[in-house]
């Protein structure tokens, strides 16, 4: 983790190179006012993550079954990415996308954040940004063994979140139990958890108009349970759970991506700010959604295409192409390099990140993209396994003990894909995995399983020679 001793010795070296001593900081000339005004220009980026929210959610993606009209939106005056990739669950795609590097070398437990780690919010913090997180933390810990990590020591200045310990962990939706820089909220009983984050992160965005920032806003957004919101048609705060709600939660979600968006626009930083959304996994087995003319079960906790294919749009209003596509592969170690690419943020000596950055592709070049990516997945790994865990109503279910300390391994591109046991699969014509191609079969499958094979080894033995399995 980034120490305040290690962004005052970055700070200090970066005077040091810019010709600055202390003289200066203390009687600021003309040269040291130029550094403030460019850091004030730095880009604003807001990272939106909806959860359990796959790519076949979004209208704009082929998506049938939901109405996602600001999202649609948002893909037209911006930048749509066709081949994004996330973990399969939601722990798993928080600690890899706040950290940049593959769950194989930082993954402790479920719903735990190893302290040790430096997050994007380190990075952009020691690059002058004011840092905030609303919505779902999820990375507190559990226990004693695996004691997580908080929001502030996480590198995030200001927070208003749902699941980060006891307190909060009832209700995020209808009568939400929030924690809001140190104060658990009153006055919620006929609140809705989505409207409280979405206030708090517009408010955010005001009061820091005039500096850059940072706002992470990992969304309740569309986790079970499945309850309505305040535009459904029928039902309200106590309903009982239903899938059918599912729609209404979906089109809830692209209401308050849009409401972030104007808040944006109103204070004229749309100009100055990257705005992203994505989905933290594939939508809830329980939903089955029309994709593309046929049904597409989703895939939540499971490695296929429907469980870790996700959504990711780029707005930067006057900076993205109008309406564009991007193809590259993208996964989720590539938004903190990305951050770091667009900040000029300092990194710590000896860190060492997974991912490459997308920024060129955001502003309308080619990029170098990747031209397969790698997963480790978890699938267990989690204390306590088989006890109920001491959470409140609406809290995460304790994993399942016959997954304990199993993990995935798989290598891909946009149309194949190889497991570390082996099987190989062409994911365009079989997205549900249910034929893997035999070895020796010839053609183009056998030079693949060659190369993503290499790619396999290199992995295993990069950490076995760093000790981190």
């Amino acid at each position: 983790m980034m120490t305040i001793d290690s962004m005052m010795k970055s700070r200090r070296a970066f005077l040091k190179r810019a010709g600055l001593g202390l003289a200066a900081v203390l009687a600021p000339g003309p040269a040291v006012r130029s550094i403030f005004a460019a850091a004030r220009a730095k880009p604003n980026i807001v990272l939106i993550m909806a959860d359990d929210f796959g790519y076949e959610c979004l209208r704009c993606n082929g998506g049938q079954s939901y109405d996602t009209p600001r999202l649609d939106e948002m893909a037209a005056k911006g930048l749509r990415f066709t081949n994004c990739h996330s973990q399969p669950v939601c722990t798993p795609s928080r600690v890899k996308i706040m950290t940049g590097k593959y769950n194989s070398r930082n993954y402790v437990a479920f719903e735990t954040l190893d302290a040790k780690e430096t997050t994007f919010a380190h990075l952009l913090k020691a690059a002058g940004y004011k840092t905030c997180i609303a919505g779902k933390w999820q990375l507190s810990g559990r226990g004693k063994e695996y004691p997580g990590t908080s929001a502030v020591a996480a590198g995030f200045d200001e927070y208003c979140l749902w699941q980060m310990d006891e307190q909060t962990n009832g209700s995020r939706y209808w009568a939400p139990t929030i924690k809001q820089n140190g104060r658990l909220l009153a006055g919620l009983a006929d609140a809705y958890g989505p409207d409280v984050f979405c206030r708090f992160v517009c408010h955010f965005i005001e009061a820091n108009r005039k500096r850059p920032f940072f706002v992470y806003y990992p969304m309740a957004l569309t986790h079970g349970p499945h309850v309505p919101t305040p535009d459904s048609r029928t039902g309200g705060k106590g309903t009982k759970r239903d899938t059918k709600y599912f729609p209404d939660m979906v089109t809830y979600a692209d209401k308050i991506v849009g409401r972030v968006l104007d808040k944006l626009h109103e204070t004229g930083l749309a100009g100055n700010t990257l705005a992203l959304f994505t989905g933290d996994n594939g939508t809830d087995k329980k939903v089955t959604s029309l994709w593309g003319g046929r049904q597409i079960r989703g895939g939540k906790g499971r490695t296929i295409d429907a469980g870790t294919h996700v959504p990711l749009i780029a707005y930067w209003k006057g900076v993205t192409p109008e309406a564009a596509v991007c193809e590259d592969l993208i996964d989720f170690s590539d938004f903190l390099p990305t951050f770091i690419d667009l900040s000029d943020a300092p990194v710590p000596a000896g860190s060492r990140h997974d991912g490459v950055s997308f920024l060129p592709q955001v502003r309308g070049g080619r990029g170098t993209p990747k031209d397969c990516i790698f997963c480790h997945y978890e699938k267990g790994k989690y204390p306590y396994e088989g006890q109920k865990a001491k959470t409140g109503r609406n809290s995460e279910p304790s994993p399942p003990k016959k997954n304990k300390l199993a993990y995935t391994r798989f290598v891909r591109d946009t149309r194949w894909k190889l497991y570390q046991d082996g099987r190989l699969f062409d994911v365009v014509a079989d997205p549900d995995e249910t034929a893997p191609i035999p070895a020796g079969t010839g053609g183009q499958a056998d030079v693949i399983r060659g190369r993503f094979q290499t790619v396999l080894d290199r992995m295993e033995e990069q950490d076995k020679t760093a000790g981190e399995r």
